[in-house]
């Protein structure tokens, strides 16, 4: 795509999310909708963590874990130790990158289906740490967690305080979205670099880039640091909106479901996960319509769609050739 295209399709999206919705949500009256769209931009942030490490050719079935460990550090440092909720954001995110950097370091060396197997218990030790530790307030998770306080620079307010707005949820659905677009914009950065160019050589020859002096181990680590920085910060958002977490907060469900927004989007497509959160979240509670049948048309629409558009959705009218050279280059 070409520059000026990219930028006009950049503005139109920026002037959708930030303009658009609010004001078709303010129209409708239905106000419940800003956390309907909150939720999706947060699964968003997580989700494209997982499509970084697919990037590299590693399956990531675990992001659910880092969005469980940011949402309890988030919540011990505002609760416990008085932390402001906007320092926590950088906060939960690094705690998460470092302790990807200590799971990843050995199980990274390992060949992609280990470390997809690795990767989706650590969801499920998570929660089991999560109900063990005092500090975690075990089952009973922690809850009357207080709303963002205001933020200052030199004096002045940049953001207000949120338990002051007449409209708490049209300021998280802000917040939300506007780090979802910092999200992608640094994953599209990313994938344009150096950096991004010798990961992109790891999906199509291991051996051939160590060859050539790529540091393959270096570059699975920082990939897996950046994603799991992502899953700690939707993770802290989620606290902040709720409230409240618990163990149960994310499970390995929603560690599957974050592969799948990537797949349902188009793994060649850096914005692939945006488009797939949005109709998967969408799609299932369109779903619950049909009662007992939900998760048989479910999968059932899944397997389809991943047969028919083996690149996800953003391949629509291009053939598979085609869309897959178009998705490395996306």
């Amino acid at each position: 795509m070409r520059k000026p295209a990219r930028l006009l399709w950049t503005a139109l999206f920026l002037v959708a999310v930030f303009i658009l919705v609010p004001l078709l949500i303010m129209a409708s009256g239905r106000a419940d909708l800003y956390y309907t769209f909150t939720s999706v931009a947060l699964l968003s942030i997580a989700s494209a963590g997982v499509w970084l490490t697919f990037y590299i050719g590693r399956i990531n079935i675990g992001q659910g874990a880092f969005a469980l460990m940011g949402g309890y550090v988030s919540a011990i440092l505002v609760v416990t130790y008085g932390w402001s909720f906007w320092a926590t954001i950088p906060a939960a995110g690094l705690f998460c990158a470092a302790a990807s950097v200590l799971i990843g370091l050995p199980i990274l060396r390992l060949r992609g289906v280990y470390f997809a197997m690795v990767t989706l218990v650590l969801t499920e030790v998570a929660r089991l740490l999560a109900l063990a530790l005092p500090i975690t307030n075990g089952a009973k998770g922690m809850v009357s967690i207080p709303s963002p306080g205001s933020l200052s620079l030199f004096g002045f307010t940049i953001i207000p305080d949120f338990a002051t707005l007449k409209n708490p949820r049209l300021a998280f659905y802000l917040l939300a979205v506007t780090l979802m677009v910092l999200c992608f914009g640094i994953i599209y950065r990313l994938v344009h670099s150096r950096i991004g160019k010798l990961c992109q050589s790891l999906q199509q020859s291991e051996e051939l880039a160590s060859s050539i002096g790529v540091n393959i181990a270096y570059l699975r680590v920082v990939a897996y640091a950046v994603s799991s920085f992502f899953g700690g910060v939707a993770g802290a958002i989620f606290v902040a909106i709720s409230q409240s977490i618990y163990p149960s907060s994310f499970t390995v469900t929603d560690s599957i479901n974050f592969m799948l927004n990537c797949f349902l989007g188009g793994l060649g497509y850096v914005f692939g996960p945006m488009l797939g959160t949005l109709v998967l979240y969408f799609g299932w509670d369109l779903l619950f319509e049909t009662g007992k049948f939900q998760l048989l048309i479910y999968s059932t629409a899944m397997i389809v769609l991943m047969l028919v558009l083996p690149n996800g959705l953003l391949s629509l009218g291009m053939g598979p050739k085609e869309g897959l050279k178009r998705g490395r280059t996306a």
